[in-house]
């Protein structure tokens, strides 16, 4: 890239060097000393894989959270399933309308309440969880086998601990 100075002159601006290496996250005052920068690091990775076994099915993680979150049998309304699933509500919406167009999912009445509509899990939803299982339980003992079971057990139970810290 040149410029023109204010002589007239031309000037080449140095070439800008990537690293190929990740943003150094090992200093004490950098990403790695967040909590929140960690937490979303780990989240990707699991989810990384996690997509890889419900691929198969053309099933998102979100999709998947969805039909996980309906599997109880019972109707869902949609912002419990929005905080079920980690969604925002309107991505939710989104997603559940594609569910309901691929007839794994329908909206009906909320049976204790006629006049708001919730989400159920369909006969072909419950299939299509069945499918996925056997991806999802080939993708924990990824998990346990890389991380320890112990390891992974109390990571769980200390993530739990900490989401009902900060939501009291």
């Amino acid at each position: 890239m040149t410029a023109a100075g204010s002589t007239g002159e031309s000037r080449v601006a140095p070439p800008v060097q990537r690293s190929e290496e990740p943003i150094e996250a090992a200093s004490s005052s950098g990403l790695a000393s967040s909590l929140a920068y960690l937490l979303s690091r780990a989240e990707r990775a699991v989810n990384r894989e996690l997509s890889t076994a419900l691929a198969a099915e053309e099933v998102s993680v979100e999709q998947w959270r969805i039909l996980q979150a309906l599997a109880d049998g019972r109707g869902h309304s949609m912002g419990g399933l929005a905080e079920a699933a980690l969604m925002p509500h309107p991505t939710l919406t989104k997603a559940v309308d594609r569910l309901v167009e691929r007839a794994f999912v329908y909206r009906g009445h909320d049976p204790l309440d006629r006049r708001k509509v919730a989400v159920f899990l369909a006969d072909r939803g419950r299939d299509l969880l069945g499918r996925l299982q056997g991806g999802i339980d080939e993708h924990r003992r990824a998990v346990l086998a890389v991380y320890g079971a112990e390891r992974t057990a109390r990571l769980m139970r200390e993530l739990d601990d900490l989401v009902r810290a900060l939501n009291a």
